[in-house]
């Protein structure tokens, strides 16, 4: 019986495999158990297994996601041998490197890839490309025998051999290609332009405060800094003014002179 666990998880990616399924897969769960699977591989065109149809299961464990499942192909391909677990890095044979982030699509895919390589393991046989192409030559009529197959998909027991949902779209000009990363995109030459002359930088202006600026400066100021009078007496007018600024000073001090002894009276 599955955990809740495994129940939700595996309820999450039946709603994503019926949305996005990945190219020459396509899977279901069985309708009195969630944790078995029975899964179709279409063969990819450009291979051994092109027109193939590739009937299996995945029978999951209660704990999954956390332990993987194992895996099963049951139709006669000449890569596994039927009925037979298959041994490869995402089944139940492998539990120290299996991810709990892998999915029913995730396992699928890898199935894939491992059935067009040449790998030998646990379950798998060695055949001729030639024997390859009988099996999947005649892999659709043997399914239609099946009753465990025509239980789990009554839309594919067609007289011919249906399409998955997704065919990588290589019947429509599509490309062929299972699980690869896309590949970088062509390097062109680019056109020569002329250098481009960077603009020689203006100086900055600085912004100065109006609490800092500078006030504008009196005529005593003015006369201070060129030494000139504004009234353009030259030096004398200037020290006609040192003059007057020392005189005035001094009756300020002497005022301030007499309150105070006047104060202290």
């Amino acid at each position: 019986m599955a955990s809740k666990a495994a129940y939700k998880r595996l309820n999450k990616e039946y709603v994503a495999m019926q949305k996005e399924p990945p190219p020459f897969v396509w899977a279901v769960p069985d309708e009195k158990n969630i944790l078995t699977w029975n899964y179709i591989i279409r063969g990819p065109p450009d291979s051994p297994f092109a027109g193939g149809e590739y009937h299996g299961v995945l029978l999951f464990p209660p704990e999954y996601p956390f332990k993987p499942p194992g895996i099963k192909m049951l139709t006669p391909s000449g890569r596994f041998q039927p009925d037979r677990k298959i041994c490869f890095s995402m089944s139940d044979f492998h539990p120290g490197t299996w991810n709990p982030a892998w999915s029913v699509a995730t396992i699928l895919t890898g199935l894939l890839s491992f059935m067009l390589s040449d790998e030998m393991t646990t379950g798998s046989v060695t055949t001729s490309d030639a024997d390859k192409r009988a099996y999947a030559a005649r892999s659709h009529a043997w399914n239609l025998e099946q009753r465990r197959f025509k239980e789990a998909f009554p839309d594919f027991c067609t007289p011919t051999t249906k399409p998955v949902p997704n065919m990588a779209e290589k019947e429509h000009g599509g490309s062929s290609k299972v699980a690869e990363p896309p590949s970088a995109p062509a390097t062109t030459t680019p056109t020569p332009t002329p250098p481009v002359v960077p603009a020689t930088p203006s100086v900055p202006q600085i912004q100065v405060p109006s609490s800092h600026a500078p006030s504008p400066l009196g005529s005593n100021d003015v006369a201070r800094t060129t030494g000139r009078d504004v009234g353009g007496g030259g030096w004398t007018g200037m020290w006609r003014q040192l003059i007057w600024d020392k005189w005035r000073w001094g009756v300020v001090l002497a005022l301030a002179l007499i309150v105070s002894r006047l104060s202290s009276a």
